[in-house]
């Protein structure tokens, strides 16, 4: 007689791992927000400043976590470090229009325009490409997912100019489009590149532009008490050397749109840790 093995087939765990690693990364970047204001309030640094050194700190990990654990793949070819500069010019995008937008239009407009729209541009791209069939299915889960983002980041601020509404929401697209680009590049494997220490060589460049454009406006240093240190030591672990850790190797499981709609957990997280550390309260629609 055939036996059949009481434990799941290989690929069955490997899948449901890599749904826990992206369910991870959207929780931990949740902490984004909460985190970054809490160092903003500490030191009195700007937020562009704040993302240079969110970025580079959690490259500095990411690269470090290789170097103890002797894993490190340095990039030897001329594809790995393209990518790598992919990796980098994107975060680094992200950061300067995200946070422009946010100065035009507020946090809630440009969360739910940045965030919302990245599972819309991943899926029209998987389909084109054929990697993703569009169905009634997929039209369901992302016009729900978009609903309860859109109901989370609630309605723009009253009397805000509709000029400075539009520029607002382009950067928001633009920072959305950028990380569109890392997940649909993360589901592309480049020989010769390893996630972990490509992405951390990415992000410690991108997060060294960041700080230096930063710089030609404000302040970048700041004094280095046990609070200050304390945040940006979390603010690059969890958002940025955990989430992008996670992010790739769920990515490595599942299909991008599948991995960027499961990253929409992060403005559901964002807004129970801002209610419980910052004390912001939630409408009741987001409710």
């Amino acid at each position: 007689r055939t036996c059949v093995p009481s434990g799941l087939p290989a690929s069955i765990i490997r899948v449901r791992k890599g749904v826990g690693y992206l369910i991870l990364a959207g929780v931990c970047w949740g902490t984004a927000g909460t985190l970054g204001t809490l160092l903003v309030r500490t030191t009195g640094l700007s937020f562009a400043a704040v993302a240079g050194y969110r970025i580079a700190i959690g490259g500095a990990l990411m690269v470090a976590l290789v170097v103890v654990r002797g894993t490190a793949v340095w990039p030897a070819t001329a594809a790995a470090w393209r990518r790598v500069a992919l990796i980098g010019g994107c975060l680094l995008g992200f950061q300067v229009a995200f946070f422009a937008a946010v100065s035009l239009v507020g946090v809630s407009v440009a969360t739910l325009v940045a965030i919302g729209s990245t599972p819309v541009i991943v899926s029209v791209v998987d389909v084109l490409t054929g990697r993703h069939r569009l169905d009634a299915k997929l039209l369901t889960t992302l016009a729900l997912a978009l609903l309860g983002v859109g109901l989370l980041a609630g309605v723009p601020q009253q009397g805000l100019d509709a000029g400075r509404l539009a520029l607002g929401c382009l950067l928001a697209v633009a920072a959305s489009v950028t990380f569109a680009i890392i997940t649909l590049a993360g589901s592309r494997p480049v020989p010769g590149f390893d996630n972990t220490t490509g992405t951390g060589i990415g992000m410690l460049g991108g997060g060294f532009i960041a700080l230096g454009l930063a710089a030609t406006s404000g302040p970048i240093s700041f004094a280095p008490t046990p609070t200050s240190l304390a945040l940006a030591l979390a603010l690059g672990l969890i958002p940025s050397a955990v989430a992008y850790f996670a992010f790739l190797k769920g990515l490595a499981t599942q299909s991008s749109t599948t991995a960027s709609l499961i990253s929409l957990l992060e403005p559901v997280t964002s807004v129970i840790v801002a209610a419980i550390v910052l004390g912001e309260r939630l409408g009741t629609a987001g409710v």
